[in-house]
């Protein structure tokens, strides 16, 4: 005879899996993203990477770019977010972009996010969280109609500690003057 508590053990358990498992899958995706802000701070750039996954393969990916120059001109559109969905947009894929699951080594600035939802994508998964620029806090439903509506899921944290060590390895690197001394460099060297 099955108690009614049993059934109740078997759904928890089953949704305990699966969120392992769910998370595994985040941590193996993010640590790809890793490699990608690996390379680009073994270039002197900041560490950023970004991949684009779907069913369970990575689809796109990206690194930041241009934080080399002199701060005067400092490209602020190639984001690794940014990059990454033009690889993805340049193939002519035909995918369903709900189906898409972006993985950045950074919460996505306010650009990055915003150019993320109105190209259909609707999970994000982060590492480390920017507390000067990240934009996934935007209070979408209070804006207009055309973002007021939309749903979007975001995971923070995966695999934060690693990402953290690049970034301070960047601001803590006298050669690096991208964002030197900001409330982003001051909050990640002071952990």
């Amino acid at each position: 005879m099955a108690f009614p508590w049993q059934n109740l053990f078997y759904v928890l358990a089953a949704a305990c899996n699966r969120e392992e498992h769910t998370m595994n899958e985040h941590e193996h995706f993010m640590q790809i993203a890793l490699e990608q802000a690996e390379d680009a701070l073994a270039h002197g750039e900041f560490p950023v990477g970004s991949v684009i996954v779907h069913e369970g393969r990575v689809v796109a990916s990206g690194q930041r770019r241009h934080t080399l120059e002199q701060k005067e001109s400092v490209n602020e559109i190639d984001h690794a977010e940014v990059l990454a969905l033009r690889s993805l947009l340049a193939r002519e894929t035909a995918v369903d972009p709900s189906e898409l699951v972006v993985y950045a080594t950074m919460e996505p600035c306010l650009m990055c996010f915003s150019t993320l939802i109105l190209n259909g994508i609707r999970r994000i998964v982060y590492a480390y969280e920017d507390v000067m620029g990240g934009g996934t806090n935007l209070p979408l439903a209070q804006l207009n109609p055309l973002y007021a509506k939309m749903e979007v899921t975001v995971i923070p944290h995966v695999m934060r500690q690693q990402s953290l060590g690049l970034f301070q390895r960047f601001f803590a690197n006298p050669e690096n003057q991208y964002w030197k001394d900001s409330l982003l460099a001051n909050y990640t060297l002071n952990q």
